[in-house]
């Protein structure tokens, strides 16, 4: 028998909570096929099974957070215990919860492949899943038997609205859909009834958003914050942008403008690389970093996230572009790994994605600068003497006042708007 207990995946995370089984009691299961998906502070991670066997226990509902070393779920791996060791008694499986790895030695996370081998249903006709004296927690009733399966923003806004996943059967297949959700939400009805809707609600904070807080607050009241900001004139970019979308080389790359913002922030970073720096307080030393793991605030049903494209000062336009995208999918899909969250040496945000001109930008913790690009607007622009329709946009970037002072930080402001009001064919190129 094995008890799988709740592993740390990485980073030192304490804690986790089960977003979705794949399997119930009675599966067959085969080593690395996946078990649950759970979230951390950082990402949602599938769990691998670390044997093959049959379910005999699942210990944990979805929803409920645990500590890393809980047992989540028993596997019988048709293995019988030594002669003499005790069973699992309900004490036990308390103990290992309150963190006595000792009992129960942590199963370390495999590598899940990208096509996981499919689980088998336990039949009646072969052999039962054998009697355990392991506190049974039985799935939730549903109208079917099977797991909950969703995706993140489905079951996010499941949660918005109150409505139960374990209710609910999906109108295609077995993934629970945005329009699953929304029908379970507003049944079908003729007669309008009236609902008295609660005058506040609370959402317990946990997860990316709990973690986000205690970064942003230790930041804003450790780092001394200045912010500078710059008007610029963008319109040979975006034309560059729309010139390069047209060419048959550039099919397949997804440009925009957000791209050419951070490639010359990349390219004013190199000019300027004192900003690329860090404070190390234990040190009492200041870290030049040599190389640039380029952070994107990235906003996700989750909360907002902070991947980093590592290397980017080596790419060119195209690979930026490619990197780019490939990030902002993986962390809308909750896919996010927690080292694809570190390392990050400084950060860019997009907020005119958002339709804001500009904002004031919290540093990463222990990062010495932020960039935050507002929304292209057509606007009338003085150009030789005449007034003008021009692409404008703003630029604010903050930068801690203890590694950066105000000379710096504006070199580098500048560089970037220059670098956007009239890209060269160096541009494109590393």
């Amino acid at each position: 028998m094995i008890e799988f207990a709740l592993p740390d995946v990485g980073e030192g995370l304490t804690e986790a909570e089960i977003v979705t089984w794949h399997v119930v009691v009675g599966d067959s299961v085969e080593i690395n096929d996946t078990l649950v998906e759970i979230e951390t502070a950082k990402s949602i991670v599938e769990l691998p099974s670390p044997t093959a066997g049959i379910i005999s226990a699942v210990h944990v509902d979805v929803g409920k957070t645990v500590d890393v070393g809980t047992i989540i779920v028993s596997i019988d791996d048709g293995v019988a215990a030594p002669a003499g060791m005790p069973s699992l008694e309900p004490e036990t499986v308390e103990s290992a919860a309150e963190g006595e790895p000792e009992e129960k030695p942590l199963v370390l996370v495999g590598k899940v492949p990208t096509a996981a081998v499919p689980r088998k249903r336990h039949l009646g006709s072969k052999k039962s899943a054998p009697a355990s004296k392991t506190p049974v927690l039985a799935p939730p009733a549903r109208p079917t038997d099977r797991p909950i399966r969703t995706k993140p923003p489905v079951r996010l806004l499941a949660k918005q609205l109150g409505v139960d996943l374990a209710n609910i059967v999906p109108a295609d297949g077995d993934v629970i859909s945005r329009s699953d959700v929304e029908r379970a939400a507003s049944p079908a009805s003729d007669v309008a009834v009236a609902v008295d809707t609660p005058r506040e609600s609370r959402v317990p904070i946990k997860g990316v958003r709990k973690v986000t807080a205690a970064a942003m607050t230790k930041s804003a009241f450790t780092a001394p914050h200045v912010t500078v900001w710059l008007t610029v004139d963008v319109t040979k970019s975006m034309d560059m942008v729309k010139r390069l979308k047209a060419d048959r080389n550039w099919q397949g790359v997804r440009l925009t403008p957000f791209v050419f913002v951070a490639r010359a922030f990349l390219l004013a970073i190199q000019r300027f690389p004192d900003i690329n720096a860090r404070w190390d307080e234990e040190a009492q030393e200041i870290v030049l970093q040599h190389y640039v793991n380029l952070g994107i605030a990235v906003a996700t049903p989750r909360g907002l996230i902070v991947p980093n494209i590592k290397d980017s000062d080596r790419l060119d336009l195209t690979g930026l572009a490619n990197a780019l995208d490939a990030l902002v999918q993986t962390a809308r899909s909750g896919k996010t790994s927690p080292e694809e969250m570190s390392h990050g040496t400084i950060t860019i945000t997009n907020i005119g994605a958002l339709g804001v001109d500009a904002g004031t930008p919290i540093l990463n913790p222990s990062e010495a600068a932020i960039l935050a690009f507002g929304a292209v607007r057509e606007m009338p622009w003085v150009v030789n003497g005449e007034i003008v329709p021009r692409m404008v946009a703003q630029l604010a970037m903050s930068f801690d006042h203890r590694l950066v002072d105000g000379a710096l930080g504006s070199h580098v402001l500048a560089k970037v708007g220059r670098l956007l009001n009239d890209p060269g064919e160096a541009f494109l190129y590393v």
